[in-house]
């Protein structure tokens, strides 16, 4: 099974491939620009590079959210003509469990972090469990706390409650370090720079995991998961609840 995976939810854009459980390629820019700028560029070098026929895709993974509002929609908007293009499904991986998924193997409670703005981060809380022998993977992601929109308090009194070691990541971490010291009552470290922001290759590894399972869409079906609503929307519904006054 080939996978093309896409990651515009937060600060790095990412592109990868993915051949059965090869990693053919990835591209992943953390700098200035736009996804807008990025994302198809860095697309088409990939192809490129890789001499990647796009009519033997079999599937298309992307984040689908929880993130940022606009990179969401590039990417999600790049799926879905892809999916529509190609004629295949799409994989919405959630942006939070493929960030967790970043941590393969280890024993310590996983809590993502990503900055929401407004004093809030999108997070959850994982664990990786080892399968049954028949299992293809030797660990399964197991979900503790769902992906989620919440202020950095409510997490770090979840990771608390647990009572064990924790390691964070995402860019949320050097937003909120000094909240978690404060906080936190329980050991915990924070993932190393090559493993702390969204990744495509994660996307499309734990893509082929939920395809697996049964999880995907058609492209038309296809819609990212914003878990709240824009500062658009926000300003809208107050302006109108002002207006009913």
């Amino acid at each position: 099974m080939k996978i093309l995976a896409l990651d515009s939810s937060g600060l790095t854009a990412s592109v990868a491939v993915l051949e059965e459980d090869k990693l053919t390629a990835e591209y992943s820019v953390n700098y200035k620009k736009t996804h807008s700028q990025t994302l198809i560029p860095m697309l088409d070098a990939v192809r490129s590079m890789t001499e990647l026929d796009l009519a033997t895709v079999d599937a298309v993974a992307v984040a689908a959210g929880p993130g940022s509002f606009t990179g969401l929609r590039i990417g999600s908007a790049t799926a879905k003509g892809l999916g529509l293009a190609l004629g295949c499904p799409i994989i919405p991986v959630p942006t939070v469990d493929a960030l967790a998924y970043q941590m393969y193997g280890l024993h310590q409670v996983i809590c993502p972090m990503m900055d929401a703005r407004r004093s809030q981060i999108y997070s959850g809380l994982y664990e990786f469990v080892r399968e049954g022998a028949d299992s293809p993977i030797k660990y399964g992601l197991h979900i503790l706390k769902e992906q989620c929109v919440v202020p950095v308090e409510e997490i770090a009194g979840c990771c608390n409650a647990y009572g064990r070691e924790v390691i964070f990541l995402g860019d949320g971490v050097p937003v909120y370090a000094q909240a978690l010291a404060d906080l936190l009552e329980v050991p915990y470290s924070f993932a190393p720079a090559h493993r702390r922001l969204q990744s495509a290759a994660a996307v499309a590894v734990y893509g082929r995991v939920l395809y697996q399972q049964g999880v995907y869409e058609s492209a038309a079906e296809h819609r990212p998961v914003y878990l709240r609503l824009s500062q658009a929307e926000r300003e809208r519904l107050e302006k109108e609840s002002k207006d009913d006054t």
